[in-house]
């Protein structure tokens, strides 16, 4: 499905700003999330019309402002189409970086996994146990195999990692894998927190666990009789003997 965009040219007023020129700034919104950048350019306000976004009059200044800004505009329809030939991403974030050129740094997931299970083992035994460690690094092979599984790739930049990502991870566990429902949760609970990492350093802009339920159930007590406890009570005696 392409995802559209809609951009606007408005003046945005200087912290403690009382009088003179205002800078111009470019909005581009795309599913309701946004980015904004300067365009270098200032005008009075006087001479600004807000509903079209342009310089007011038909003087030649006002002509050639407002062909810079139609210019812009262009630029901006030119990085959108290299977006979508790419098949690249598109987001408010990812539409200005290539309009502005800077670079879009990718973060991959199993890098990140990866460097979180290293933090894990340099800290064994003084923080963590060895079978923290070996869940982790369960972990993150299951959710290796399930990335190939389910969509033929071996790692994810993590912006891609959503809500369908999870339920799917989910649905993997349980039924390709055969995890019972707690080993199942355990493991998300596992994925989850390399995702908090992500979220923590801005990586990510939603958590893709928002609408996520993952339970742990209670297990039932088993109760022996007195006989029963006799019986195991002998064969544990005999096989330490």
């Amino acid at each position: 499905m392409t995802t559209m965009f809609h951009h606007v040219f408005f003046l945005k007023k200087p912290k403690g700003y009382r009088e003179g020129p205002i800078p111009i700034y470019l909005r581009i919104t795309i599913a309701g999330k946004r980015a904004e950048l300067s365009v270098k350019r200032k005008i009075d306000p006087s001479k600004w019309i807000s509903v079209a976004g342009k310089m007011k009059g038909t003087t030649q200044l006002a002509r050639t402002f407002n062909t810079f800004l139609i210019s812009l505009e262009n630029r901006l329809y030119d990085s959108y189409l290299f977006l979508l030939r790419e098949k690249e991403e598109i987001t408010a974030r990812s539409l200005k970086n290539k309009y502005t050129g800077e670079s879009d740094k990718q973060r991959m997931l199993m890098a990140i996994f990866q460097q979180h299970n290293d933090q894990i083992a340099s800290l064994v035994p003084k923080q963590f146990s060895k079978g923290t460690l070996e869940r982790y690094k369960t972990s993150m092979s299951h959710t290796l195999e399930f990335m190939r599984f389910r969509y033929q790739i071996y790692d994810i930049d993590v912006r891609n990692i959503d809500h369908e990502f999870v339920e799917g991870y989910d649905y993997y566990l349980r039924v390709v894998r055969n995890c019972a429902n707690n080993s199942t949760v355990k493991y998300l609970k596992n994925f989850k927190k390399i995702i908090r990492i992500c979220i923590a350093n801005g990586w990510i802009d939603r958590d893709p666990f928002a609408y996520y339920k993952g339970k742990l159930k209670g297990v039932a007590a088993v109760y022996l009789s007195d006989d029963e406890l006799q019986i195991v009570l002998k064969r544990h005696l005999l096989s330490i003997g």
